[in-house]
């Protein structure tokens, strides 16, 4: 089946020589063909390039006269399986209550684990798809999901089968997260270790047996896990085949860009409290650091120094944290204005931020996260827009028209 999208007003993010991120003034590098066509083979990119060049046949031809056409926003952290929302933390927050303060007293990542220890594996599943479904609509076309609302070693099984069914299910290209170090459950609280050797000594072998995640991960930060427990447990997931991802220096500088980068992460998450030695600590890695807008927009929490990085020449990934208690929002177009709005970064360093180096962060920009010939034909047109620097400029609308997602429309 070969496909032609013709007569793009502007094909954004086109790769002659495809690499797998970008970084430091890289960053601020992206080629476009104004007047492009896109020609699409058996869920593929084979071929693009200025309109007047085509010269061949087609199965189907789509007209894309007055759009832009975009490779899908890659999303490479989300808890996107979860059984109920928290509206009602929300409104603590808004009377004073810190995060730390409600997860405390038992709210949190414990108030969702119990709702879904409560859920069956369809409810979740039947809730998950239909999130899915959203975010395909407002352009994402790869996305990871952690689990992390289990705490127990049957319902974080649970979590990550409704993840496998998703895999099998959705065209979205998915990686799963094992993420049983998400939190300390309330019989834990003052011997945390009893529960690090539930994770690692029942939890893990399970979760291998089984196939179940691509990545192994820990909420290292103050009032979770510590250095030493993320060094345990990411030293056990390794031996399993699971390469570590971490939650770090949300609430505090904890360590946890440190232990990332010692243990071979393939990046490091939050980032809301960052020092030099942290920035010092990434250079040269293979980590990539990963900036969640959402969260700190919602908790009202320091800005990570995207800029200082950048300039620092770093790679920077954004990606939406979308999960019910600190980031309830999936929407990837929301985290490009962000991007620009709040981190000042470039509209050219933001699409890197959220399509190719998120890619990375999933272990997947061989395959997605940029126009280029043999990678997934995941992308998609746009409304009629004036510029690809509109896509951040008008963040309260979807952009988004149409979606090809394995090079089939959907």
């Amino acid at each position: 089946m070969r496909t032609l999208i013709k007569n793009i007003k502007e094909l954004v993010k086109v790769e002659y020589q495809p690499k797998l991120r970008a970084q430091g003034k890289e960053m601020s590098q992206m080629e476009t063909i104004k007047g492009a066509y896109l020609l699409i083979e058996d869920g593929m990119i084979k071929a693009f390039g200025p309109m007047n060049e085509w010269d061949g046949t087609t199965d189907r031809e789509v007209d894309a006269t007055g759009r832009m056409v975009f490779p899908s926003f890659c999303d490479s952290h989300t808890h996107l399986v979860y059984a109920n929302s928290r509206e009602h933390e929300f409104v603590d927050k808004i009377r004073g209550l810190s995060y730390e303060e409600i997860a405390k007293r038992g709210g949190g990542i414990l108030n969702s684990a119990k709702a879904t220890a409560a859920a069956t594996e369809d409810e979740l599943y039947e809730m998950a798809q239909r999130r899915l479904e959203e975010v395909i609509r407002i352009g994402t076309g790869a996305i990871e999901i952690k689990s992390g609302y289990g705490l127990t070693t049957e319902s974080e099984l649970k979590l990550l089968r409704v993840i496998r069914r998703l895999k099998e299910n959705s065209p979205l290209t998915i990686k799963s997260n094992f993420l049983g170090a998400h939190g300390i459950p309330m019989e834990y609280r003052g011997h945390q270790e009893d529960y690090v050797e539930l994770v690692i000594n029942e939890m893990i072998p399970r979760v291998a047996t089984e196939g179940l995640a691509d990545f192994i991960d820990v909420f290292c930060d103050q009032g979770f896990f510590t250095v030493e427990d993320t060094a345990r447990i990411l030293e056990a997931g390794i031996k399993y085949g699971m390469r570590p991802k971490i939650h770090a220096n949300e609430m505090a500088v904890s360590g946890g860009v440190q232990v990332g980068v010692k243990y071979g992460a393939i990046s490091v998450d939050h980032l809301e409290q960052m020092g030099d030695a942290e920035i010092e600590c990434l250079k040269g890695t293979e980590t990539m650091p990963t900036i969640l807008p959402g969260c700190a927009f919602f908790l009202n929490l320091p800005l990570s120094p995207a800029r200082k990085m950048i300039d620092s020449g770093l790679p920077v990934a954004m990606a939406s944290d979308y999960n019910p208690g600190t980031a309830p929002s999936n929407n990837m177009q929301l985290i490009l204005s962000m991007a620009c709005i709040r981190y000042r970064l470039t509209p050219e360093e933001a699409f890197n931020a959220t399509t190719l180096n998120t890619a990375y962060a999933m272990g997947v920009s061989n395959e997605v996260g940029t126009i280029a010939v043999g990678k997934k034909a995941n992308f998609y047109i746009t409304k009629p827009i004036p510029s690809y620097e509109y896509m951040p400029y008008s963040f309260g609308e979807n952009k988004v028209e149409r979606v090809f997602l394995n090079g089939v429309e959907v």
